[in-house]
Order: structure tokens, then C-alpha cells, then sequence
């Protein structure tokens, strides 16, 4: 089942960083329960998570107070959850708005339905 984490340094007023542009797995091969995770070193960070035509999360603050290159875990990290159908593309959209530079550190996970 795979599984992807990521840190990613920011710089002021980013927009439309996409941590999982590289990922082999961002096109589901299959119907799946997609699992995301992220946390970000400032509270400047807004992110937009979108499966296929279907917005998941409108631009909206990820959880600030982690610490750069610590993978986030569900005790301490809002976890989002979801169904995605085979074909869709996830897509994960981070803009810095608070001309800081924060590192962000998320983790996904799909798992076959």
C-alpha cells in the first residue's frame, strides 16, 4: 500500500507548492481510502487538497508547531480523510500567505477499497 512523506522549505509568499508532482501514485491505480497528513513549522501555510473534480479541503490553514523534517502523526496532526476513485489525480496545493518560511512535512497513504 503505498505510502509517501515529504518536507519541504517554503520561501515568503509561495504559492502553489505541490509536494506530490514527482509521486508515482498521485494518479490512483484504484479505488482507495487516501489518508493525508500535514503539518507546518509557522501558521502562514494554507493548503487546497483536490481528488480528480473533487475539492476536498478549500484553501484552508494547515496545523502549524511541527518541526522541520518530523513526519506528522495522527495524535498530533488533523488527520483528512477520503475516498478516491481509480483515474483521479490527488493534488495538494500549498501557499505561504504570511511572508515567512516555513518548512511543511506531510505524509499519504492509499489503501485499496
Amino acid at each position: 500500500m503505498p505510502d509517501f512523506s515529504w518536507s519541504r522549505a517554503m520561501t515568503a509568499n509561495q504559492l502553489d507548492d505541490r509536494p506530490l508532482a514527482n509521486w508515482k501514485y498521485r494518479r490512483l491505480p484504484f479505488r482507495a481510502l487516501v489518508t493525508i497528513l500535514q503539518r507546518a513549522t509557522t501558521g502562514g501555510v494554507r493548503e487546497t487538497i483536490d481528488s480528480g473534480a473533487q475539492n476536498i479541503k478549500q484553501k484552508s490553514p494547515v496545523h502549524g508547531g511541527g518541526t522541520a523534517t518530523v513526519t506528522p502523526i495522527p495524535q498530533t496532526t488533523p488527520v483528512i480523510q477520503f475516498v478516491g476513485e481509480g483515474g483521479d489525480e490527488i493534488v495538494i496545493s500549498n501557499d505561504e500567505v504570511l511572508a515567512g518560511t516555513p518548512t511543511v512535512d506531510g505524509y499519504i497513504n492509499v489503501e485499496p477499497v
